[in-house]
């Protein structure tokens, strides 16, 4: 016997664009979003020292940029901070997904609830607090501590898309997997992980962007030679605004950007196979 199929009336979409005031406040949202980026980019090229007077168009900001020992020792700091932090929270992300649902219904809704607040609790607060224990239980501040403190903050960040991608598979390949005797590692490793690739290299990609970006847990826990990129921006922001800092962040915008694309590409070609 076929399934029955029951279609549903179709709902009629609300259409916004007929609201007066509709466009005209999409336009001011988008300028306000990407204006400034624009701004930054512009002026990255100013050959003036003052970042905001135009005098001409010039790469000395970006030479400056690649020949900076500081720069580089920062950059070098965050990328190692971020890496380490995006492969450690992914890994507990991971677990705490799988786990959580061996869990009857109220446990996962309190260990959801424990690894989620980080998302609510204001950044600083945790900050603060982080910088408390490890002064505590004698922590010396560093990479060390960076490490522990931004895998700790990227958890939920990770967290997130393995768990949606989770919630929407399909329970007929681990059914079918375990009716032909296979065990749970075997299950783990040619089943649920390749299922669960997309939301992992998901939660990867945010947990590093997010490692990358944080600027007041670092300011708190970075020790000496420890400073971070965000950190370093700030401290040139605060002596003089030049087009060095515009340089900067050009880069790492057209650094997000390339991941952002390489990431839409592999999906692409993912899906096509």
């Amino acid at each position: 016997m076929s399934p029955v199929t029951t279609s549903r009336p179709r709902r009629r979409l609300v259409n916004l664009s007929n609201f007066p005031l509709f466009r005209g406040t999409s336009i001011a949202v988008l300028v306000g979003m990407y204006l400034p980026l624009l701004l930054v980019v512009f002026y990255s090229f100013n050959q003036n020292r003052l970042a905001q007077i135009w005098t001409g168009f010039s790469f000395k900001w970006y030479d400056f940029v690649f020949h900076n020992d500081d720069i580089l020792r920062a950059l070098k700091n965050s990328l190692i901070v971020a890496v380490v932090a995006t492969i450690l929270s992914t890994l507990l992300a991971l677990g705490a997904a799988l786990g959580m649902l061996r869990m009857a219904r109220s446990g996962r809704v309190f260990a959801w609830g424990l690894l989620g607040a980080p998302l609510l609790i204001p950044e600083i607060v945790l900050a603060v607090g982080t910088l408390g224990f490890f002064l505590t239980i004698k922590v010396p501040l560093g990479h060390v501590a960076l490490i522990l403190a931004h895998t700790a903050f990227c958890i939920p960040f990770a967290l997130l898309p393995i768990r949606a991608r989770l919630a929407g598979l399909d329970a007929a390949p681990f059914e079918a997997a375990t009716d032909l005797g296979a065990n749970e590692w075997q299950i783990l490793r040619r089943i649920t992980l390749p299922l669960l690739a997309p939301g992992i290299l998901a939660g990867a990609l945010l947990a590093f962007a997010i490692s990358l970006d944080d600027f007041i847990t670092s300011f708190f826990i970075a020790g000496p030679g420890a400073t971070t990129l965000p950190v370093y921006i700030f401290g040139m922001i605060r002596s003089n605004v030049t087009p060095a800092v515009n340089a900067l962040s050009t880069l790492l915008l057209i650094f997000s950007a390339t991941l952002l694309l390489a990431v839409y590409l592999l999906n692409r070609i993912r899906r096509s196979d």
